[in-house]
């Protein structure tokens, strides 16, 4: 897992390009005429806001549907939801009606700005070349709910979003509705509930409890998962291509939103019949 102690490595990028922008704005203005530089730095981080305000509501905007559904999760911006596309042209506008009177703010200020997009597109292709060379989908032992044995080998060719959980796990049990409707949404892909540390009795109890029809269950004891994959906590979500390539991971519970876009952006595969369910 790419991370920095308890931050998702995502977070830790785009607070770096802010404080580069700002830096930058600062840094700029300094070396101006007439042009203080707390103004032109105050003024960047005032338009970073309004932008990601902005992406955060055109990307409720996009999934409304699914955000409309559960309306607290249109708060739960550790789901990553937010449409650049918006937020760097709003931010950018932000600047240019701001400094209509103080001109000489919209240049440093402006330089900044394209700095830290510059960084943050930078940053995202090296995270991308980065989990592409990662280990693959691992060949684990695992069983299903019926102590079948079956290993991660089994979703060979099929493009995987591999989910780590426990019963006991507060932010696990709310976000597994979403897994629930999402394969249903994608029946192409092979959304597997990756039980850690638990046995069959308890993983059964609460998925009959909460009336869940999840169709591929498996079991993993000794959390073995989560020494392989490095996990620092659950709940982990992680997306495999047909290549079994890591093309993304998710620390934390995750809405229905983000993870619908990212299997939308990320994943593709023909439709193939669920392992666990296939198994005798």
């Amino acid at each position: 897992m790419i991370g920095i102690g308890p931050f998702p490595i995502q977070a830790v990028v785009v607070a770096g390009a802010v404080l580069l922008a700002w830096l930058v704005a600062r840094n700029i203005a300094r070396g101006l005429p007439d042009t203080p530089a707390k103004a032109a730095g105050g003024l960047l981080l005032d338009a970073a806001f309004w932008g990601f305000v902005a992406g955060r509501l055109a990307y409720i905007g996009q999934w409304w549907k699914e955000y409309s559904a559960a309306p607290m999760s249109m708060i739960a911006i550790g789901d990553g939801g937010f449409a650049w596309w918006m937020g760097v042209p709003v931010s950018a506008a932000f600047i240019w009606w701001r400094t209509r009177s103080i001109r000489v703010l919209r240049s440093p200020v402006l330089s900044g700005l394209a700095a830290g997009v510059v960084v943050w597109v930078a940053a995202n292709g090296v995270l991308s070349l980065m989990l592409r060379s990662a280990e693959p989908l691992p060949d684990l032992p695992l069983t299903t709910l019926d102590e079948h044995p079956v290993s991660l080998s089994a979703y060979e060719g099929r493009p995987v979003v591999l989910n780590l959980w426990a019963s006991w796990c507060p932010p696990c049990r709310r976000e597994m509705p979403a897994f629930e409707q999402a394969q249903t949404a994608f029946p192409d892909v092979a959304f597997v509930m990756l039980n850690q540390g638990e046995s069959a009795q308890q993983a059964q109890a609460f998925l009959q409890g909460e009336g869940l029809m999840l169709e591929d269950v498996l079991l993993d004891p000794s959390s073995s998962a989560m020494r392989t994959l490095r996990s620092r906590g659950l709940p982990t979500t992680l997306f495999f291509d047909a290549q079994g390539r890591m093309v993304g991971t998710h620390m934390g519970e995750i809405t229905l939103a983000a993870l619908k876009n990212t299997v939308q952006r990320r994943l593709h595969s023909p439709h193939r019949p669920s392992v666990a369910q296939g198994l005798p």
